[in-house]
């Protein structure tokens, strides 16, 4: 490993570092992304500085975990975190150490390390490198290891299991089988984890090329049971017709193929969870089928309440529960022109594409096989056409306002939004309806019949 993997502005800043007489070195994710070929895109250094000592070095400089002995240094429109040598005490909150001492080498800060592909240190600005765990030998293995006792490295944070499986997940490494067997016993102290720590781990579980690979390391492990029960319990769910799979797979195998396919966040987590309220919902019929009627309503509730427990924002929350709502529409080509403007009003224009990205995700998971090419294009052109016809869709698109009513003689009040609700419905069976002389003209019939 040489000079040309290291970016111009860590040569700068070692030299600031050297300067004062001080060891920088390169650790963590960047020197794992490095070996493995990829240039970093976070940059994690640890000195033998002090915090105050790193503040008096650069002109820009973040307190921002200066309790644990990390600042951020804005550098020539970079941030580099930056940690004083440490090693730590007991976690009694499972999360964070008790103690935070610092430590007087490089070597006794690595050794309280998660993962022995993260316990790596590149001295800048030359080298060498420092590798006193094998974490070059499991990256070049794709093993996930961690350094000493699982045990106690998971016992120490519970955040580090769902660490685990979340690297798997995004770099397709394998996580070591003593290491995968320590999860189980610090399930407790995950439970203490803040639910903000965990939703970040899921974002970039949901935001790996594979996803399932970490949910089904989840399972393994007793981690989704103990974060997403109502994911688990799709596990041995049997579906009807032409469903290969059962409604965990069925699920996994939708957010795989939404990831795949480089979907919107929202798409992916709607894809995981589109089909969780099955389980609640699975009725035999008289002929000894299994039916989920509206089990779309009861998965957009029970996703509402995950995402909620996991303190989303309520933009996505609202957005990924409105997907699972919608998904089990059904087109057909004897569908009216105002049947098809009444799905875009009820899916929203916005939320077309989307949509149809999840009903994709969803059809595939079915076999396991890609859908047709001409999958949804039916429909999709039948949208396209109604769409060029006109985009009246909510009051707001109607040639007429309440004042233009109320100028032809319609009080108001209740019966003002009564009749632009019937202008409105007018308007999307007929769009060539939507200009202000015929609204008027209408508008003027229903106040004389009715008030």
């Amino acid at each position: 490993m040489g000079n040309p993997f290291i970016h111009p502005i860590l040569k700068e800043a070692a030299a600031v570092f050297g300067a004062g007489g001080k060891k920088v070195y390169l650790v963590g994710g960047a020197v794992r992304d490095l070996l493995r070929g990829h240039r970093a895109q976070d940059w994690d250094l640890a000195t033998d500085a002090l915090p105050e000592e790193v503040m008096a070095m650069f002109r820009r400089v973040i307190p921002t975990g200066i309790k644990h002995g990390t600042v951020t240094v804005r550098y020539k429109g970079h941030s580099l975190e930056v940690t004083t040598f440490r090693t730590e005490s007991s976690y009694t909150d499972g999360r964070h150490p008790d103690q935070v001492r610092y430590a007087a080498a490089i070597e006794e800060d690595l050794s309280r390390r998660d993962f022995t592909m993260n316990a790596l240190a590149f001295a800048l600005p030359q080298g060498p490198l420092l590798d006193p765990f094998g974490g070059g030998e499991d990256i070049k293995n794709r093993v996930i290891r961690c350094v000493g006792q699982g045990e106690a490295r998971f016992r120490e944070d519970g955040l580090r299991p769902l660490r685990a499986v979340r690297f798997a997940a995004q770099l397709g490494f394998e996580v070591e089988s003593r290491t995968l067997a320590a999860i189980p016993g610090a399930l407790e102290i995950t439970a203490r984890v803040a639910p903000e720590r965990i939703r970040d781990e899921l974002d970039k579980i949901i935001a790996a090329g594979t996803p399932s690979t970490a949910f089904l390391l989840m399972e393994k492990t007793g981690l989704l049971e103990l974060l997403l029960p109502e994911l688990g319990h799709c596990r041995g769910i049997e579906q009807k017709g032409f469903h290969r799979f059962d409604v965990l797979d069925h699920s996994l195998l939708a957010c795989d193929y939404s990831a795949r396919k480089k979907a919107a966040f929202q798409v992916r987590l709607a894809s995981l969870f589109h089909d969780i309220g099955k389980p609640l919902t699975r009725k035999m019929d008289k002929s000894g089928i299994w039916t989920f009627y509206h089990h779309e309503r009861e998965s957009a509730r029970l996703t509402r309440n995950i995402l909620t427990r996991f303190r989303y924002p309520n933009a996505v929350i609202d957005g990924v529960v409105h997907l699972i709502g919608q998904h089990m529409f059904f087109y057909e080509e004897i569908w009216s022109d105002a049947a098809v403007r009444r799905f875009i009003i009820r899916v929203g224009e916005d939320k077309i594409r989307d949509l149809l990205e999840l009903r994709k995700a969803d059809a595939y998971a079915t076999t396991g096989t890609e859908p047709g090419g001409d999958f949804l294009v039916p429909f999709i052109d039948r949208i396209e056409e109604v769409l060029a016809q006109g985009r009246a869709f909510t009051l707001k698109d109607l040639a007429v306002s309440g004042k233009d009513l109320q100028a032809a003689g319609v009080k108001p009040g209740p019966s003002m939004g009564i009749i632009l609700g019937e202008l409105l419905e007018a308007v999307i069976e007929d769009p060539a309806l939507n200009n202000q002389e015929k609204l008027l003209e209408i508008a003027k019939n229903i106040n004389n019949r009715r008030y």
